[in-house]
């Protein structure tokens, strides 16, 4: 069986370790909120543990106090990386009064006659039942946007968590753990130093992955698909309706006098204006519509399972919405409209085809005065 002490050296060594790994990774990428304040718990568990491994062969009794504080520290800075993380600030605003409080109490055990054995078991207990509620925490329910990841770490920090705060409750009350416990409470600190540590790793590399997927397929102003990514997904609900033999209609919407806005009111209402006319359009829409922005005041939009009548009714009730939203950079000055091309797409008919022939009608109703909806010809007719 090993003994306390070298398990101190074990897992101090282990926490530096992963210090060490969370630096070298945040060299080669954008450090996830929270990592970096991780990193720093890591760096403060290894080196009280090892500092918890050298003192009693030091006779040094003023190191108990460093060592209490290093733990108070530890467990404070893990609670901040998994707020940050997860986007709760508000939770340093009662952090920084119960840390204190903590860290007083930590640094007087030792001056109370707290024995070393004593002061890890309390220090486990913290940091296992933080844990633990920090697992209950990921495994809930109603957690938004959770990942299967982070509900594998909520399950490891429920168990590890509870089995390491029920070794330090009953170590503190002078009674010595049973050989099974005390082994579990082991095998359970190295579980939370392995799966957190890793866990933390990968969670941030899953955010930093799905950030780049937003940024390779969203447009950075309105937030609508990009023109590449508007592509990939109205070309597969092109295929899936040619499969289930159902109607697409297709789109090109174009703000008009857009040049004259950025002219008269200059480029923030510029802006505005693309962010109400992307924001209107999104609301008056079904959830499996596809709406992107192809270029500069340009939109184009698919609508599945929709035949020319159901298009021509969406068209409108887009037209008349637009109309009615006002730039407050302008001081409401100016009556936005838009001009709409509209095409059914036919079965043997590519995606770029089908964008001609609804840029063609949107030509046409800028030409035909613009703020209307003009329908394409059929590719069949044109043939």
């Amino acid at each position: 069986m090993i003994e306390l002490h070298t398990y101190m050296l074990a897992v101090g060594i282990g926490n530096l370790t992963f210090a060490l790994l969370m630096g070298a990774y945040m060299r080669g990428t954008t450090p996830t909120p929270g990592l970096r304040i991780w990193m720093w718990a890591r760096m403060a568990f290894g080196a009280t543990q090892l500092l918890a491994y050298t003192r009693p062969q030091t006779g040094m009794a003023w190191l108990a106090v460093l060592e209490s504080a290093g733990w108070t520290a530890g467990i404070a800075l893990e609670v901040v990386a998994y707020a940050t993380f997860f986007g709760y600030p508000q939770v340093r605003r009662y952090l920084g009064p119960i840390a204190a409080l903590g860290l007083l109490l930590a640094c007087a055990a030792p001056m109370a006659g707290v024995t070393h054995p004593q002061l890890i078991a309390i220090m486990s207990t913290v940091m296992g039942t933080g844990s633990f509620l920090i697992g209950a925490i990921l495994l809930h329910p109603q957690l938004p946007g959770a990942t299967s990841l982070q509900r594998l770490i909520g399950v490891n920090d429920v168990v590890c968590g509870g089995a390491l705060a029920l070794w330090g409750c009953v170590a503190i009350t002078g009674i010595v753990p049973p050989d099974w416990l005390r082994s579990f409470a082991y095998i359970a600190g190295y579980m939370l130093l392995i799966v957190n540590g890793f866990g933390f790793i990968l969670m941030s590399k899953e955010r930093d992955d799905v950030r780049m997927e937003r940024l390779a397929t969203t447009d950075d102003l309105t937030g609508l698909l990009n023109r590449r990514a508007f592509f990939q997904r109205a070309d597969a609900a092109r295929m899936l309706a040619l499969r289930l033999r159902q109607p697409i209609a297709l789109l090109m919407l174009d703000i008009d006098h857009f040049k004259q806005i950025n002219d008269r009111f200059g480029h923030a209402t510029g802006d505005e204006a693309l962010l109400k006319f992307s924001t209107t359009c999104s609301e008056s829409l079904r959830e499996h519509d596809i709406l992107g922005r192809m270029g500069g005041e340009e939109f184009a939009l698919a609508l599945p399972g929709t035949d020319q009548a159901g298009a021509l009714q969406t068209a409108e009730r887009l037209r008349r919405a637009v109309m009615e939203t006002r730039l407050l950079t302008c001081g409401n000055r100016y009556t936005m409209t838009v001009s709409i091309g509209l095409v059914v797409i036919d079965p043997e008919e590519d995606l770029p085809s089908a964008l001609a022939r609804a840029d063609q009608a949107l030509y046409e109703a800028k030409h035909a005065g613009r703020n209307r909806v003009e329908t394409g010809t059929s590719a069949r007719r044109r043939a």
